[in-house]
Protein backbone atom coordinates (compact mmCIF):
# COMPACT_ATOMS: atom_id res chain seq x y z
CA UNK A 1 0.00 0.00 0.00
CA UNK A 2 2.90 2.39 0.78
CA UNK A 3 4.15 2.23 -2.83
CA UNK A 4 0.74 3.15 -4.22
CA UNK A 5 0.42 6.02 -1.76
CA UNK A 6 3.92 7.25 -2.55
CA UNK A 7 3.14 7.17 -6.29
CA UNK A 8 -0.08 9.12 -5.76
CA UNK A 9 1.68 11.67 -3.54
CA UNK A 10 4.42 12.08 -6.17
CA UNK A 11 1.83 13.23 -8.72
CA UNK A 12 0.98 16.18 -6.44
CA UNK A 13 4.43 16.83 -4.99
CA UNK A 14 6.89 16.90 -7.89
CA UNK A 15 6.96 19.22 -10.89
CA UNK A 16 10.20 18.73 -12.84
CA UNK A 17 10.71 21.40 -15.50
CA UNK A 18 9.61 20.26 -18.93
CA UNK A 19 11.68 20.59 -20.97
CA UNK A 20 14.79 20.45 -18.75
CA UNK A 21 16.85 23.65 -18.63
CA UNK A 22 20.03 21.90 -19.80
CA UNK A 23 21.51 19.03 -21.80
CA UNK A 24 24.37 16.74 -20.85
CA UNK A 25 26.92 16.57 -23.66
CA UNK A 26 30.29 14.86 -23.95
CA UNK A 27 33.15 17.07 -25.15
CA UNK A 28 34.74 14.99 -27.93
CA UNK A 29 38.15 16.63 -27.43
CA UNK A 30 38.45 16.09 -23.66
CA UNK A 31 35.91 13.38 -22.86
CA UNK A 32 34.46 15.65 -20.16
CA UNK A 33 30.74 15.71 -19.46
CA UNK A 34 29.41 19.26 -19.93
CA UNK A 35 26.19 21.15 -19.25
CA UNK A 36 24.83 22.73 -22.39
CA UNK A 37 24.20 25.74 -22.74
CA UNK A 38 26.52 26.71 -19.87
CA UNK A 39 30.19 27.47 -20.57
CA UNK A 40 32.79 24.99 -19.30
CA UNK A 41 34.75 26.13 -16.23
CA UNK A 42 37.92 24.40 -15.01
CA UNK A 43 36.70 24.31 -11.40
CA UNK A 44 33.39 22.60 -12.26
CA UNK A 45 32.84 18.84 -12.64
CA UNK A 46 29.63 17.59 -14.26
CA UNK A 47 28.75 14.10 -13.01
CA UNK A 48 26.29 11.25 -13.43
CA UNK A 49 25.80 9.41 -10.13
CA UNK A 50 24.18 6.00 -9.64
CA UNK A 51 21.70 5.81 -6.74
CA UNK A 52 20.92 2.77 -4.58
CA UNK A 53 17.50 2.62 -6.28
CA UNK A 54 19.12 2.18 -9.71
CA UNK A 55 18.59 5.68 -11.10
CA UNK A 56 21.30 7.92 -12.54
CA UNK A 57 21.21 11.53 -11.40
CA UNK A 58 23.02 14.51 -12.83
CA UNK A 59 25.18 16.50 -10.41
CA UNK A 60 27.66 19.37 -10.43
CA UNK A 61 30.67 19.79 -8.15
CA UNK A 62 32.23 23.26 -7.92
CA UNK A 63 35.76 23.46 -6.47
CA UNK A 64 37.00 26.50 -4.59
CA UNK A 65 40.60 26.21 -3.32
CA UNK A 66 40.05 28.27 -0.16
CA UNK A 67 36.87 26.47 0.95
CA UNK A 68 36.77 25.05 4.47
CA UNK A 69 33.28 23.53 4.12
CA UNK A 70 31.28 21.81 1.42
CA UNK A 71 27.65 22.71 0.74
CA UNK A 72 25.31 19.96 -0.48
CA UNK A 73 22.32 21.81 -1.94
CA UNK A 74 18.93 20.15 -2.49
CA UNK A 75 16.80 22.35 -4.75
CA UNK A 76 13.13 23.16 -4.46
CA UNK A 77 10.36 22.07 -6.78
CA UNK A 78 9.95 23.07 -10.44
CA UNK A 79 13.70 23.63 -10.97
CA UNK A 80 16.55 21.41 -12.06
CA UNK A 81 20.35 21.11 -11.99
CA UNK A 82 20.94 24.80 -12.14
CA UNK A 83 20.95 24.09 -8.40
CA UNK A 84 23.74 21.40 -8.17
CA UNK A 85 22.21 17.90 -8.29
CA UNK A 86 18.97 16.71 -9.76
CA UNK A 87 16.38 14.41 -8.27
CA UNK A 88 15.37 11.26 -10.13
CA UNK A 89 13.04 12.26 -12.96
CA UNK A 90 14.26 15.88 -13.01
CA UNK A 91 16.38 17.38 -15.77
CA UNK A 92 18.45 14.64 -17.39
CA UNK A 93 18.23 12.22 -14.44
CA UNK A 94 16.60 8.83 -14.96
CA UNK A 95 13.72 7.36 -12.97
CA UNK A 96 10.60 8.96 -11.56
CA UNK A 97 10.36 11.61 -8.85
CA UNK A 98 9.36 10.12 -5.50
CA UNK A 99 10.06 10.64 -1.83
CA UNK A 100 12.19 7.50 -1.58
CA UNK A 101 14.10 8.29 -4.76
CA UNK A 102 15.04 11.73 -3.39
CA UNK A 103 16.44 10.03 -0.28
CA UNK A 104 18.57 7.79 -2.52
CA UNK A 105 19.53 10.80 -4.66
CA UNK A 106 20.90 12.89 -1.79
CA UNK A 107 22.71 9.82 -0.42
CA UNK A 108 24.42 9.33 -3.82
CA UNK A 109 25.45 13.00 -3.90
CA UNK A 110 26.74 12.77 -0.30
CA UNK A 111 28.67 9.56 -1.04
CA UNK A 112 30.24 11.23 -4.08
CA UNK A 113 31.48 14.11 -1.91
CA UNK A 114 33.14 11.67 0.50
CA UNK A 115 34.50 9.15 -2.01
CA UNK A 116 35.46 11.36 -4.98
CA UNK A 117 36.32 14.68 -3.36
CA UNK A 118 37.58 13.75 0.11
CA UNK A 119 34.95 15.76 1.99
CA UNK A 120 34.46 14.88 5.65
CA UNK A 121 31.09 14.70 7.37
CA UNK A 122 32.06 17.39 9.88
CA UNK A 123 32.86 19.82 7.04
CA UNK A 124 29.57 19.35 5.18
CA UNK A 125 26.61 21.72 5.37
CA UNK A 126 23.33 20.33 4.05
CA UNK A 127 21.07 22.98 2.50
CA UNK A 128 17.48 22.13 1.56
CA UNK A 129 15.07 24.51 -0.08
CA UNK A 130 11.31 23.81 0.01
CA UNK A 131 10.78 20.21 -1.15
CA UNK A 132 14.58 19.82 -0.87
CA UNK A 133 14.14 20.05 2.90
CA UNK A 134 12.75 16.48 2.80
CA UNK A 135 15.89 14.68 1.62
CA UNK A 136 18.06 17.14 3.59
CA UNK A 137 16.38 16.43 6.94
CA UNK A 138 16.24 12.70 6.24
CA UNK A 139 19.99 12.50 5.53
CA UNK A 140 20.82 14.77 8.48
CA UNK A 141 19.10 12.36 10.89
CA UNK A 142 21.76 9.76 10.02
CA UNK A 143 24.82 12.05 10.12
CA UNK A 144 25.57 13.20 13.68
CA UNK A 145 28.79 15.12 12.88
CA UNK A 146 27.55 17.49 10.16
CA UNK A 147 28.81 21.07 10.31
CA UNK A 148 25.24 22.39 9.98
CA UNK A 149 21.87 22.16 8.24
CA UNK A 150 20.16 25.09 6.51
CA UNK A 151 16.44 24.78 5.79
CA UNK A 152 15.17 27.45 3.39
CA UNK A 153 11.36 27.66 3.32
CA UNK A 154 11.13 24.07 4.56
CA UNK A 155 7.95 22.03 4.60
CA UNK A 156 6.63 20.42 7.79
CA UNK A 157 5.43 17.46 5.70
CA UNK A 158 3.86 16.90 2.31
CA UNK A 159 0.32 16.80 3.67
CA UNK A 160 0.83 19.87 5.85
CA UNK A 161 1.65 21.92 2.75
CA UNK A 162 -1.95 21.45 1.63
CA UNK A 163 -3.91 21.00 4.87
CA UNK A 164 -3.56 22.34 8.44
CA UNK A 165 -3.41 18.87 10.03
CA UNK A 166 -1.95 18.47 13.52
CA UNK A 167 -0.79 14.85 13.33
CA UNK A 168 1.25 12.71 10.98
CA UNK A 169 -0.64 10.19 8.89
CA UNK A 170 0.90 6.99 7.54
CA UNK A 171 0.46 8.14 3.94
CA UNK A 172 2.18 11.50 4.42
CA UNK A 173 5.54 12.18 2.73
CA UNK A 174 8.59 14.15 3.89
CA UNK A 175 7.70 13.95 7.58
CA UNK A 176 10.23 16.66 8.49
CA UNK A 177 8.29 17.71 11.58
CA UNK A 178 8.82 14.22 13.06
CA UNK A 179 12.45 13.86 11.92
CA UNK A 180 13.93 17.25 12.85
CA UNK A 181 14.31 16.39 16.58
CA UNK A 182 16.76 13.65 15.50
CA UNK A 183 19.14 16.12 13.80
CA UNK A 184 22.20 16.59 16.04
CA UNK A 185 23.95 19.59 14.46
CA UNK A 186 23.13 23.31 14.35
CA UNK A 187 20.07 24.05 12.18
CA UNK A 188 19.26 27.41 10.58
CA UNK A 189 15.68 27.87 9.34
CA UNK A 190 15.04 30.64 6.81
CA UNK A 191 11.38 31.38 6.11
CA UNK A 192 9.27 34.43 5.36
CA UNK A 193 5.51 34.28 5.80
CA UNK A 194 4.72 37.67 4.20
CA UNK A 195 6.64 40.27 2.24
Amino acid sequence: MGGVTSSMAAKFAFFPPNPPSYKLVMDPATGLLLLDPFPHRENVDVLRLKTRRGNEIAAVYVRYPMATSTLLYSHGNATDIGQMYDYSGYGRSSGKPSEHNTYADIQAAYNCLLENYGAKQEDIILYGQSVGSGPTVDLATRLPRLRAVVLHSPILSGLRVMYPVKRTYWFDIYKNIDKIPMVRCPVLVIHVSHL
